[in-house]
């Protein structure tokens, strides 16, 4: 599929065939296609739950506010951003530096200046952790929902959840923040397909907080 086709086609639908499933090999397909999404210094912090078991999605769904999407959709991803990600002794931090090395991108005796980086940049606020965090997991995220959809699957990002209940029910570590959930499937053809909504034009996005005019 054209990469612009895939935009035009991706949608978040909200309802899902229950009776068509996804195969693991497809899964696992869509997650190494958008693994291949950019991330500040290559760092990487996401990771992925992946429920399909009938029981454990029953148990998502109560906590995300009952939505059905979460048992009809045969595969959900929790999705996972690493609030440590930037940090020297993370596991994906120290083997994207020695990586690096590897590959011949940086020296092992950059080793300091590469953990004062990262640090400066990433970890001098919860603030900045936070968006560190979220923002390079977000890249993660739009990369899963375009290539589930080249894929020929549909998906929904879900903000509805409380997280808290969802860290307990999965045994997620603290260093975890859960900014989405994401349904993927075959939508239920039965259903209506809302029309597309509206975006923002040209005009709407670009602007110029210096112009004096």
């Amino acid at each position: 599929m054209e990469f612009k086709e895939a935009m035009k086609q991706r949608r978040a639908v909200n309802y899902f065939d229950p009776t068509k499933e996804v195969t693991d090999a497809k899964i696992k397909e869509i997650i190494e296609t958008a693994s291949l999404a950019p991330s500040g210094f290559n760092l990487q912090p996401w990771n992925l739950i992946v429920v399909k078991d009938n029981a454990k999605k029953e148990i998502l769904r109560k906590v995300a506010w009952n939505q059905a999407k979460i048992t009809e959709a045969p595969v959900v991803l929790i999705v996972l951003a690493d609030l440590e990600g930037w940090k020297k002794g993370n596991i994906g931090f120290e083997k994207d530096f020695a990586e690096s090395v590897k590959a011949g991108i940086m020296k092992q005796e950059q080793y300091d200046w590469f953990t004062g980086a990262t640090a400066s940049l990433y970890g001098i606020s919860s603030d900045r952790i936070m968006a560190f965090a979220c923002k390079n997991t977000g890249f993660f995220c739009m990369s899963l929902m375009l290539a589930a959809k080249n894929a020929g699957l549909d998906s929904h990002p879900m903000d509805g959840f409380d997280i808290d209940s969802v860290k307990k029910a999965f045994n997620i570590p603290d260093q975890y923040w859960v900014p989405l959930l994401l349904a993927i499937g075959h939508f239920d053809k039965s259903k209506t397909l809302f029309p597309a909504k509206w975006r923002k034009s040209y005009n709407e996005i670009v602007v110029n907080f210096n112009d004096t005019r």
